[in-house]
């Protein structure tokens, strides 16, 4: 109730049709799927896939960075990032061990060996679908890991797809396909209201003096 009442608050800061906006985006978010790279050498390719996230309505998005961290591209995310949950990871069994602990099958992205073609893809388990390098692919260990592979089939002489691309054709095919289903894959009320405190302290000047002050005035 605290942080509801804090929320309607910060709410008179932005304007109602701002307000409005957030509503609506929010209302079209998703944690049923989430996504997960794996050391992606060029960082424009990281960047375009959180853009793309936010872009489909995926709220969480889990980075490896086993080799070297790198620094979220501000100008290819065109600042998707400041609207999704970046979540980094220093190894992949970390990562696969608590998205597992979420409930959620892993799902490993590959052109190669026995895979599920992106149309027969079962939608209805919470699912984390991993992408790999530019070059290599998903590791040995994630796709061991794996409780199934999945690909995008193709007909050309091209073996395989851009992360970037391969990331925006599969989130468009199986959010489109969620959100006209019967699953349940919307945002908790617990979860939409923390998002969107989130994201009115991110938009809002000085957000953390106005909290203060606000607690002060409100034990």
């Amino acid at each position: 109730m605290q942080k509801t009442t804090l929320l309607n608050h910060l709410e008179t800061f932005l304007t109602p049709r701002r307000i409005g906006l957030f509503d609506k985006v929010i209302r079209q978010r998703t944690n049923h799927f989430t996504v997960a790279t794996q050391d992606v050498y060029q960082l424009h390719n990281t960047s375009a896939v959180i853009r793309s996230c936010e872009v489909f309505g995926i709220q969480n998005i889990h980075v490896i960075e086993e080799r070297k961290p790198k620094r979220i591209d501000r100008e290819i995310a065109m600042g998707a990032q400041k609207w999704v949950d970046v979540n980094r990871y220093s190894t992949s069994k970390a990562c696969i061990k608590e998205l597992r602990a979420k409930g959620y099958q892993i799902v490993a992205t590959t052109p190669y060996g026995e895979s599920t073609t992106l149309k027969d893809f079962d939608i209805e388990k919470p699912s984390a679908i991993f992408f790999g390098t530019e070059k290599d692919g998903l590791s040995e260990e994630i796709l061991k890991e794996a409780d199934c592979r999945l690909h995008i089939p193709m007909v050309g002489f091209t073996e395989s797809l851009n992360i970037s691309v391969s990331a925006a054709i599969i989130l468009q095919s199986i959010t489109s396909r969620l959100k006209n289903s019967e699953i349940a894959w919307q945002l908790s009320e617990e979860d939409k209201i923390s998002l969107k405190y989130d994201w009115l302290k991110k938009c809002i000047k000085n957000s953390d003096s106005i909290i203060a002050q606000y607690d002060t005035e409100n034990p």
